[in-house]
């Protein structure tokens, strides 16, 4: 295998893969099965063929407004906690079915920061997700929304591109995939500035570099590009390559594990 520079490398073998909410629902909260069917397909490929991947999952509060009809997310905190309850026991059903249909099993994890905050709390969850794996079972971890009242309000990990970084970082992982609304990181804001540039490859995060972000997210979920680069530079120092990608296309995941770059590849900092 080659990376993008042409270089032979190793093949990884364990990888964190984060889909985001605007990845994973429409404009109108509705889930986008079409796009979730193809992510659990190419995720169960990979994993057949020797892969270890573990999926973090937005979307619980996502999920929940179109289960309710919300067009908006709420502000109260109780209101994010009862649509988290109900939009989880979605996510969890349509990954056990649509993994299912390709003979994978999932399990659930649902984490707040209480549970990696001690040496022996963290140990234990690299050894729940290190167990899952070796049975061959995709690990399905989201931030405990419904009780973590302090996540709902900023406060724990922030984001789950952070708490994707943070678990890429206690499995020793190979590369963490963020899939998001947009190709990766450019120069500025895209939506608003047709002449924006993609950065390709980002060697190091600096402040000029996240000077770059372009903001907060969709209505639908919570991060924006300033959350991926503090998780790329959380995960980065720790060892993890980390890229940044359109999730519209889940294949574009096989590139990856072909050795290409797409979207922004943050390189691992020495």
């Amino acid at each position: 295998m080659q990376d993008f520079n042409g270089v032979d490398i190793m093949e990884n073998k364990r990888t964190v893969v984060k889909v985001g909410t605007s990845t994973l629902t429409y404009e109108n909260g509705k889930i986008n099965y079409h796009r979730i069917e193809a992510l659990c397909k190419v995720i169960s490929d990979l994993q057949n063929s020797g892969e270890e991947i573990m999926l973090v999952s937005s979307g619980a509060i996502g999920v929940g407004m179109g289960k309710t009809g919300l067009a908006k997310r709420p502000n109260e905190t109780k209101k994010k906690q009862a649509l988290a309850a109900i939009g989880q026991c979605e996510l969890m059903f349509m990954y056990d079915k649509l993994f299912g249909e390709y003979n994978h099993s999932v399990a659930q994890i649902l984490l707040t920061r209480y549970a990696v905050e001690t040496d022996q709390k963290r140990q234990n969850v690299i050894n729940t997700i290190d167990e899952l794996l070796s049975m061959n079972i995709i690990p399905v971890i989201n931030e405990n929304d419904t009780v973590a009242i302090d996540e709902l309000d900023g406060n724990n990990f922030g984001d789950n591109d952070m708490l994707s970084a943070i678990v890429a970082g206690l499995v020793c992982a190979d590369r963490l995939v963020i899939l998001t609304d947009i190709d990766g990181l450019y120069d500025s804001n895209p939506r608003i500035n047709k002449d924006a540039r993609q950065i390709p490859v980002v060697k190091k995060i600096t402040r000029d570099i996240l000077d770059m972000a372009a903001g907060s997210g969709s209505n639908r979920g919570t991060g924006g590009m300033v959350t991926k680069l503090q998780a790329a530079d959380y995960a980065t120092k720790r060892g993890v390559e980390v890229h940044v990608i359109n999730g519209s296309n889940p294949k574009n995941l096989y590139k990856i594990f072909d050795g290409k770059n797409v979207g922004t590849v943050f390189l691992t900092q020495p």
